[in-house]
């Protein structure tokens, strides 16, 4: 699937998966890690960035906890709708570009995010397009998150991941498939964005995804 069609698909998505479908689910355990994270490492002035925000459950968790700086990417237009609908509050405070990932993120300035995080949004970029991992290590001022599979990366356990993606075995080892349609790469996110001169600091694992915490070496304590 060349990296167009995996866009479309996401711009289109409807039913599971899509928009109204995370905000029906609402804020957990992966909001409340975010939130907290950001209280210690940058505060709640900070200025924070979503990769592929969809409706905003995780950016309204960050509102409801005082954050009021909060921006979003979103390539699905009906996200917008449903999050007027059902974060309001977020709705109306934050700053949000419909358009990809790799279509925004080169046009923010150096450091323009004090923080920047994705949840199984990274791991949807198509390979012909991880020039853009340059552009998110480029923005983020301080700490960067990943919460992403990473079932076929070299090292990852294979136990972890999968339970919110209803995920189907393909015949690459390091691609699989959300409801036999949607690629999804895995990747070791340590080795890339250390290699772009990020330090891990944390990493936790859980039944749907492993979450990884980056700094800047001169914010690291």
């Amino acid at each position: 699937m060349d990296p167009d069609t995996v866009r479309r698909e996401w711009a289109d998505r409807t039913g599971t998966f899509s928009p109204e479908f995370y905000a029906h689910l609402g804020p957990n355990e992966t909001s409340e890690f975010l939130r907290e994270t950001f209280r210690e490492t940058v505060g709640a002035d900070a200025s924070v960035l979503e990769l592929g925000c969809s409706s905003g459950r995780h950016l309204a968790h960050l509102h409801d906890g005082g954050f009021d700086d909060l921006h979003g990417i979103e390539v699905n237009a009906d996200a917008f709708e449903v999050m007027a609908a059902e974060f309001p509050g977020l709705s109306d405070d934050g700053h949000f570009y419909h358009d990809t990932i790799e279509a925004v993120a080169p046009d923010f300035e150096d450091g323009a995010f004090d923080a920047v995080y994705s949840v199984e949004a990274l791991q949807h970029v198509h390979p012909d397009a991880e020039w853009v991992f340059d552009d998110v290590v480029r923005i983020t001022a301080d700490t960067l998150v990943t919460a992403e599979n990473e079932d076929g990366a070299p090292g990852a356990d294979p136990s972890a991941g999968g339970a919110d993606t209803a995920e189907t075995p393909a015949t690459d080892a390091d691609v699989n498939y959300v409801e036999d349609e949607i690629p999804l790469y895995y990747r070791d996110w340590d080795e890339i964005f250390g290699e772009r001169g990020l330090t891990q600091v944390t990493v936790e694992e859980d039944t749907r995804y492993r979450t990884r915490v980056f700094r800047r070496p001169g914010a690291v304590q």
